[in-house]
Order: structure tokens, then sequence, then C-alpha cells
């Protein structure tokens, strides 16, 4: 607890804590620590029943205002809620890309139409939500998308493929960026759309126009997809922002992107951290001066996101948060590739071995694989220094060829 807590904080945070513990029993008892990265597969209908559940308690959404369906909590609540969750070992959130990412970006930008019409099935957990950005040749670089659209009659035609789509097999809707000017380049002619996936139920076919291929990783799972738009149509109030305005808005939704759940998140790493140092002291790799150097700076680094973390939390709570979120997100991103790392030497060449047939992965072992992706979804490092380079120290722009 932060000993710097208000007493009405103090009081927030007991709340959260009894009501994890008196629901996380009896039919949900066996979701605790369930999901995750690497293990979005595990047991996704008990996961979403439980997201229901929560959000039938008024626990989805605590940050939006309340007359959006949250709870109008504080910055300092957020942060608690997340802290909560993540100590409590509950299942990992199957909204979240709605939650955290499109939610808030309706919020900022949307019509009152668009509110009304996407923001309470975010809330109930009803309709759930991937992103469409990344594709083969427009990852890092977004401004290259060539993903098109064009207004045919009442509705925009889609056309193109998207990449890396997280949880795009499971979710009814995507928020898209697209190139709505014909003969734009870069950043510019960009629009934002919402698109359904789906035709009918969450389980049902994939609407016209949309192919969904999972992409099978190295850790045997598919959270990630690779999506094709052959003529998918969505509605033409379906666009966030005007037309052209798509670059602002995606932005915007990065930025909230690394908002307040990152504190939770590093709950699950300070748990991934004191896993690896106790594995190190069963094995004796502890005894070894160099693996025991960088375990106390691992630790170090850990307690440096978090105050960078919460510094930078002030943009979260002033709206859409501004560039200086990417120095968060270059931080937890090389510092959980190197915990990977960190665990895989410990074990020493007991990580080399599967742990059964045919391809049955430790904890740490998918750790260390997956993780591999950390410093590079949700923007590369290489990007993120850009950005801050140019956008938060003011530095003259990287010469482009």
């Amino acid at each position: 607890m932060n000993q710097n807590e208000t007493p009405e904080d103090r009081a927030f945070r007991a709340e959260v804590r009894d009501w994890l513990e008196a629901n996380l029993s009896g039919e949900f008892a066996h979701a605790r620590g369930l999901g995750g990265p690497g293990r979005e597969h595990e047991a996704f209908e008990e996961r979403l029943a439980w997201e229901r559940h929560l959000a039938a308690a008024g626990w989805t959404c605590v940050g939006w205002p309340e007359e959006h369906g949250g709870r109008g909590a504080s910055l300092a609540q957020q942060v608690i809620f997340n802290e909560e969750y993540a100590l409590a070992d509950a299942p990992a959130r199957v909204g979240h890309i709605g939650e955290n990412l499109l939610g808030p970006t309706i919020i900022a930008f949307g019509t009152a139409e668009q509110k009304a019409r996407f923001l309470p099935p975010i809330v109930a957990v009803e309709e759930l939500w991937c992103q469409g950005y990344s594709e083969p040749d427009a990852g890092s670089d977004l401004a290259n998308v060539q993903t098109r659209a064009e207004l045919d009659g009442g509705e925009w035609r889609i056309n193109g493929q998207k990449v890396w789509t997280s949880l795009a097999v499971e979710a009814d809707w995507c928020f898209v960026v697209c190139r709505t000017e014909p003969g734009s380049t870069r950043h510019h002619g960009l629009s934002y759309l919402l698109v359904p996936m789906r035709a009918g139920a969450r389980a049902g076919t994939t609407s016209p126009g949309v192919d969904i291929r999972p992409i099978v990783q190295l850790t045997g799972t598919s959270e990630f997809n690779e999506v094709f738009f052959d003529d998918a149509r969505t509605e033409a109030a379906n666009i966030v922002g005007a037309p052209g305005e798509g670059w602002k808005i995606a932005m915007a939704t990065l930025g909230f992107e690394r908002g307040v759940a990152t504190l939770g998140q590093q709950v699950g790493f300070r748990r991934e951290l004191e896993g690896v140092i106790a594995l190190a002291r069963r094995t004796g790799a502890i005894d070894d001066p160099l693996l025991r150097d960088r375990l106390t700076r691992s630790w170090a680094g850990l307690e440096i996101m978090r105050l960078n973390a919460t510094r930078t939390m002030a943009g979260v709570a002033a709206g859409a948060p501004g560039p200086e979120s990417s120095i968060s997100k270059l931080v937890w991103g090389t510092w959980h590739r190197e915990l990977g790392e960190l665990a895989m030497d410990v074990l020493g060449t007991a990580g080399l071995v599967a742990d059964g047939e045919p391809y049955d992965l430790s904890d740490w072992q998918r750790l260390f694989l997956f993780s591999r992706a950390d410093t590079i979804y949700a923007g590369s490092n290489e990007i993120q220094r850009n950005i801050i380079a140019e956008r938060v120290l003011g530095l003259p722009r990287e010469a482009r060829g």
C-alpha cells in the first residue's frame, strides 16, 4: 500500500481487494492466473464469463466517466484497481482492447451517437474489439498504411490487409486505420473506421468480406492474426473524427494504451521477477556473481519503471496522453525481454528442453519466447526512440530517403 494514499483511496483499495477475494471463489476459483501474454488461448470462455461478472458488479471501465457507464474513479483509484487485480492473480482480461483503447478514444473524439452505440457494450463486455493498425509494409512505420476505404452510398467499402491483429478471432469489431483519400501519402489522408468483424453473435461467422487467419507463434499459440478485407463494409457514420483525421486519432489511441493499466502490468512483472529469483536460489544460480548482478539490476529497473510510469500518468489524467508515454513503452518492453533472457540463463541447459510432448513449454520458456515481441508490438523500440528524440526532446528529425 502507498503510504501517501488518502483515506478515500485506502477505503477504495480495501473495497476492491475484498470484492476480488470474495468473488475469485466458487465457480471462478480456478480462474486465478489464467491467460496473459502467450497464454491468451487459456480458458477463454471462462475468462469471458468472469469479465461479465465483473461488469455486472460495476468493475469494468472504472476510470470512465459515470455518464458513460464507468465509476469515474480518480487516477489514483484506477492505479489501485489495476494493482489489486494483479495482486489477486485474477484472470487476464478479454475486453481490455475495448476498455483501454477504443473506449477512451470514442469518449474523447466520438459523436454522441457513437458513444451511445459503442460504449455500453464495452462496459457490459457484450462486444469485444481488436486493433487494425499494422500491415505487412506498415508495422512500426504506420504512416505507410495501404488499406483503403471509399464511400459507396451510405457505407465505407474497405480493401486491404492487416497483420499481427491481437485477438481478432474473438473480436466482434475492429478499429481500422485506412487510407480514404486517393493519392495521399504518409500520415495524410488516413481515417479511423469502426468495422464489424462478425455477421451475428460472437460465435457466429465473420462479416462478408472479412477473412481472419491465425498466426502460429513461437509459443505455439495464436494471439496474433492476419485480417483480410475484401470489399468489407461498415456504415458511413462509423468513422471517428473527420475523414483525414485518422493519424491524430490513432496516435491518441496508442497513448491511451500506455495508461494506468501498465501499473497493474508491473505487478505481474514483479511476480515474475520474484519467481526468477526463487528459481535462482533453488538451482544455485544465484551464487554466480554475474547472474546475481543481473537480478539486482532487474529489480532496480522495475523500481525505476514504476516511478517513471507514475510520473507520466499526468498525461492520462489530462485526457489524451502525450508523446512522453513512449518512454514507458520503451522501458517496460526492453526490461521484460531482458527478464525472459535472464530466466533462461538461470535455468541453464534445462531451459533448452520442452516440458513435454509435443511442445509443452514451461512458464519460463513461454516468457522468454513471447517477450521477444515486447519490443516490437505496440510500437517498436526504434520508433519509440525516434518519438522521444523528436517530440519530447526536440531533436532534429531523422533523415529520410
